[in-house]
């Protein structure tokens, strides 16, 4: 899965890596400890070209009477993504990269604590996880939300957890985004073996307020 993550690549470099043109209430970066409801940046097909935007992290679907009428699904399986009815239509439609530098996951050491490790790309660029998103409205209340795809841990990974985000590579934004056409089920697959590092990390990520960069700093 993926619960945690961590964004320092400033906003002007989003919107030039991505060409995608920047939207004014993005939030701000360095975020070493992004969490699940946070708003995030994220890229989507806009009206005339890619957009980088903000959104909740928290896919709500359309039966919800509420933001909180049932489960908070950050994230969304590869494996059944295209039959689930809170994803389908979305799966289709409106998927969308959401940039990060590295995400969290965590082990348990023999007392049961748990051991958090930071994951990012071995050759230290952004890594872009895929995702889906979807717009909700009731009563008033209006929200854009978003979801990170997962699937079955490369082997890089899989040591730690037994399953991680989508990553994308820059060849496979056009065809994620639907920009190329059709052909994104193919690139449901883990990323390859030695694409991804990691390291351990203090165990002060473990709560949702924490911040700083000392945070990824290895162990």
């Amino acid at each position: 899965m993926c619960g945690r993550y961590a964004i320092i690549v400033p906003t002007d470099a989003m919107a030039q890596l991505f060409a995608a043109a920047p939207a004014n209430d993005l939030p701000p970066v360095p975020n070493y400890n992004v969490c699940p409801t946070d708003p995030v940046h994220v890229v989507r097909e806009g009206v005339s070209g890619r957009a980088l935007v903000a959104m909740r992290w928290g896919f709500i679907p359309h039966r919800y009477k509420t933001p909180t009428d049932g489960p908070l699904l950050i994230n969304a399986r590869a494996e059944t993504i295209a039959e689930k009815p809170a994803f389908r239509e979305a799966c289709r439609a409106r998927r969308c990269l959401v940039p990060a530098s590295g995400f969290y996951e965590w082990t348990k050491d023999a007392d049961g604590k748990r051991l958090p490790h930071y994951i990012t790309r071995a050759d230290g660029a952004p890594l872009v996880m895929g995702g889906v998103w979807q717009d909700w409205a009731r009563e008033g209340e209006q929200l854009t939300t978003c979801a990170v795809v997962t699937l079955p841990s490369s082997s890089d990974v899989a040591h730690i957890h037994h399953r991680m985000p989508l990553v994308l590579t820059l060849r496979d934004w056009p065809v994620w985004l639907g920009e190329e056409g059709k052909g994104a089920a193919r690139l449901m697959t883990p990323a390859p073996a030695g694409s991804l590092q990691s390291w351990r990390v203090d165990r002060a990520v473990n709560s949702n307020t924490a911040h700083g960069a000392h945070l990824i700093e290895p162990l």
